[in-house]
């Protein structure tokens, strides 16, 4: 399994990587490893902002749905449109092109609650 030491990682097992006042958002290796193949991601429709722990949409594998949540509070830069033609790529490459949503943080001290990788790795055992 794989563990990107440069990410921030929530208790939900969603994924942080930081670029100034820019955060690329998505789900952990080890979650889209337990919800299986991945089918559809739906993120809401016209998505301007989002709020720290808050839902933005669902990933949904075949044989449930999740929820997602926001690790930060900040205004919806970008929704990865791939995800539209190829959920799945969430199960290839949950770090690089499976990235789910890019935001402009509006408060950067909402990610001192987040955990570094190995906080992550005692969270699910590893």
């Amino acid at each position: 399994m794989n563990f990107p030491e440069d990410l921030l990682y929530t208790e939900d097992h969603e994924w942080v990587r930081v670029d100034g006042d820019a955060a690329f958002i998505g789900i952990t290796d080890h979650a889209q490893s337990e919800l299986g193949d991945i089918v559809y991601v739906d993120i809401e429709d016209e998505l301007d902002e989002v709020e720290k722990g808050g839902t933005f949409g669902t990933i949904e594998a075949v044989k449930t749905v999740a929820d997602m949540y926001a690790p930060a509070s900040g205004s919806v830069a970008e929704i990865n449109k791939m995800l539209e033609e190829d959920p799945e790529i969430i199960n290839k490459d949950p770090y690089g092109d499976g990235w789910i949503l890019k935001i402009t943080l509006s408060d950067k001290s909402e990610l001192d609650d987040l955990l570094d990788v190995q906080a992550y790795k005692e969270l699910i055992g590893q």
